[in-house]
């Protein structure tokens, strides 16, 4: 599969003329709970010659290029990379942190070293209780659940627990995250259900778990105390306006 989405990258950059500065797993495969058909969600970061970015009207910031049950694959302009960038955007640090890369280039590198300036706590804490509740809320329903969603919901509020403690981004990997974050008391059922998630489908569901649901709700109401006292924090964009110009100055064609 890796040669695929080589193969896969290299026609984004032909046909799009642009070039790929970086391209890595997202979702279930880089957390470490992939199902057996699981699809692969590959995220990349693009620059275009210099040029396309003095246009009157500029040219599209995002590339979708393949959506079926095996390959999600889309990417991000550098531009719109770094202006999410500097509003310290989630999606855009797991990316950074995937154990599974795809492409790295030199200038991936740069925009790399740049990354812990802009971690926000405050940002990062609320983005993952928001997106925790969000799956919540859509998903338990019912008397069953998919066994991702669990997951989903779980991993979101272990990754919020650990930026209120430690002022970091959390690690992608899910045992990593559980075993720092979960409490001792659900380490039995966690096992279970990471044993259960990797050997079914993505659409197979069982009996809710009531020490689970509690566990969540006294997440989401210790995490509505907690958003309210971290401090916002403030970033200059300078270093990212200069490092924008350099990379464009690279690919002056």
């Amino acid at each position: 599969m890796k040669e695929v989405i080589a193969e896969k990258l290299n026609e984004i950059e032909v046909r799009e003329q642009v070039r790929i500065l970086y391209a890595a797993e997202s979702g279930s495969r880089a957390w470490g709970f992939s199902s057996p058909d699981s699809d692969y969600d590959v995220r990349f970061v693009y620059a275009r010659p210099a040029k396309e970015y003095l246009r009157l009207r500029p040219v599209r910031d995002v590339i979708e290029w393949q959506l079926d049950e095996t390959l999600d694959i889309n990417g991000w302009d550098l531009k719109k990379t770094l202006s999410l960038l500097s509003g310290s955007n989630p999606s855009l640090f797991e990316w950074a942190g995937s154990p599974i890369v795809y492409r790295r280039t030199g200038e991936w590198e740069e925009i790399r070293t740049v990354l812990p300036a802009y971690f926000d706590e405050k940002k990062m804490f609320c983005h993952y209780l928001s997106m925790a509740k969000r799956n919540y809320l859509a998903n338990f329903g019912g008397e069953k659940i998919r066994y991702k969603k669990y997951l989903y919901v779980l991993r979101a509020l272990l990754c919020s627990r650990w930026v209120a403690a430690r002022g970091t981004l959390p690690p992608l990997s899910f045992d990593e995250l559980a075993a720092a974050e979960l409490p001792k008391a659900l380490k039995g059922d966690i096992e279970e259900l990471l044993r259960i998630k990797r050997e079914v489908s993505e659409e197979a569901d069982g009996k809710r778990n009531p020490r689970f649901e509690e566990f969540i709700a006294q997440e989401f109401e210790e995490g509505q105390k907690i958003a309210v006292c971290l401090p916002a924090k403030k970033t200059d964009d300078a270093a990212l306006d200069e490092l924008f110009l350099r990379i464009l100055l690279e690919n002056l064609i």
